[in-house]
């Protein structure tokens, strides 16, 4: 028997020591950037000339990693080996595929600060925020390996006189794993696991900005004992390599992270069935949101600030659960809205290779010009407050930025930024308040800060979001407390970390026999 799930603990960085080894293992890490990371297909190493170069979004100058590029003969070469190791991988029991998760697991909570550190040089991610990634990573391989022995019995069907029923569970085959840059371990992780400990194979093309933790976490799933071929790692580009993964005739499922138009993308190909394809492909899209804090005038004013901060401007803002919408009643506004100033204009923006920093850069050139821009928008739309400069000389920084008194509907209320900008809209009655809330075409996290009972059983019914918080932000969900995922525009709502997501990554089966 295994132990029951239990979340992988925060590191409580207030302790000096745990303050120490944390530095020692960005000492570790530092002394490995620059190196070269190989394709892995099959098993075999492969290099290519063409590099991706991943760089320290705080210090542009410094290369973490040069990662061998796929091209689509390699992606090719990388299909036909998940297709081959498909072939045994399959039919392993499934608590030994289990097994290997929890060997993995082990491996990573030894070496759970090196993770953390190469997350903070690579990603940009403060120390909190690079331990909750690992940490999350470290979750999923424990409850999806303890989801996977459970599941490995079937469900209970009735059998009538003279016939036996089961209902099993049984893989689908080949699975494209396409994960992102904000959350390079955790999601990454989860997305890689949850179709290999179904019995699949994986084609895991990594995000191009944080290629080095997807090649670190592919030596550990080597080590813990995974066969050859059943993950197969291909950084590349997503028009030459994604697309041609995503519609080859072997492909099974397809299992994204990122944006709204890659998200569209994906699923717009996924359906055509292409020659040499005897199978309609499946599809688990997560891709991104417009998230609603709404402060009601019976609330805890300081919970209210704090849980609006956390909300915007944990990780930059670059994340899809943000809090990027605050909308607050009318009669508490300007109390709530000079409040979240207060905070956030106590905290350090900076490299957050220093543990005092709260804030680190955006992910890339990319990122910053397009959040500045928005904060352009903002300027037109409504009111800065604080904030609204950004720096990209040594690094991609923007200062966190609040832009009060927006129309509902205006561009900065709207469309997702992903970055550290948070927009305040005022209302009048709670009718309108959900209205606001529901106004987007997204529907992934929100949260409702209130002591009115009656507010909250309407929210629960009339807050349409995949994740809704009650007084507490509305980012952080943990494995198997909070499964994660979201309507509309959002996604599939396919609640990674939950009872149900490994069941998208199989097929039921009903097997009858008569005695």
């Amino acid at each position: 028997m295994y132990t029951p799930y239990k979340h992988e603990p925060f590191t409580d960085f207030t302790i000096e020591s745990n303050r120490q080894k944390f530095k020692e293992a960005l000492e570790k890490v530092n002394s490995l950037l620059g190196k070269d990371y190989d394709l892995v297909i099959g098993g075999e190493r492969i290099t290519t000339e063409e590099k991706i170069v991943s760089i320290n979004p705080a210090n542009k100058e410094q290369v973490i990693g040069r990662v061998s590029k796929a091209n689509q003969e390699l992606a090719e070469k990388a299909m036909q080996a998940a297709a081959e190791a498909y072939k045994t991988w399959r039919y392993w029991d499934p608590e030994a595929r289990a097994g290997i998760l929890f060997r993995a697991a082990a491996i990573v909570r030894r070496r759970k600060h090196e993770f953390s550190a190469l997350l903070v040089k690579e990603a940009g991610k403060p120390w909190k925020e690079a331990d909750a990634d690992t940490a999350e990573a470290i979750d999923f391989m424990e409850y999806y390996a303890r989801q996977m022995i459970e599941l490995a019995k079937g469900k209970p069907v009735q059998s009538r006189e003279g016939e036996r029923n089961q209902y099993i569970y049984t893989p689908m085959g080949v699975t494209v794993v396409i994960p992102p840059w904000n959350f390079p371990f955790a999601i990454m992780c989860g997305t890689t696991v949850a179709p290999i400990v179904t019995g699949n194979t994986v084609v895991l093309k990594p995000a191009s900005n944080t290629p080095v933790i997807a090649a670190w976490f592919v030596d550990v799933l080597e080590q813990a004992g995974l066969p050859k071929g059943v993950v197969n790692y291909v950084p590349g580009s997503g028009s030459e390599v994604g697309d041609y993964l995503v519609d080859h005739p072997l492909t099974a499922l397809i299992s994204f992270t990122g944006s709204r138009d890659v998200g569209l993308r994906i699923f717009e190909r996924a359906a055509k069935v292409h020659p040499g394809q005897y199978h309609l492909k499946r599809v688990i899209a997560e891709m991104g949101g417009k998230d609603t804090v709404v402060v009601d005038k019976d609330c805890d004013i300081e919970l209210a600030a704090q849980s609006i901060f956390t909300s915007a401007f944990g990780f930059a803002g670059q994340k899809c659960s943000a809090g990027s919408r605050a909308v607050v009643h009318e009669d508490v506004y300007d109390q709530v809205l000079n409040r979240v100033i207060e905070i956030t204009e106590q905290q350090i923006v900076g490299d957050p290779e220093n543990y005092e920093t709260y804030m680190g850069p955006v992910i890339d050139q990319k990122s910053f010009d397009k959040i500045m821009e928005y904060i352009e928008i903002g300027k037109k739309e409504g009111r800065i407050v604080s904030g609204g400069k950004g720096d990209a000389s040594k690094g991609y920084f923007i200062e966190p930025t609040i832009i009060a008194d927006l129309d509902p509907k205006s561009v900065i209320q709207q469309e997702e930024i992903f970055g550290p900008v948070v927009g305040f809209t005022k209302f009048k009655t709670f009718d309108e308040a959900l209205e606001i809330a529901n106004n987007t075409e997204y529907g992934l996290t929100g949260a409702l800060i209130t002591n009115n009972r009656e507010h909250i059983e309407r929210a629960k019914r009339e807050f349409h979001v995949g994740n809704l918080y009650f007084n507490r932000n509305c980012t952080g969900a943990i494995v198997g407390y909070h499964p994660f995922g979201g309507f509309k525009m959002s996604g599939t709502d396919s609640k990674a970390g939950g009872p149900d997501y490994l069941i998208l990554h199989m097929q039921a089966k009903t097997i009858s026999e008569m005695l």
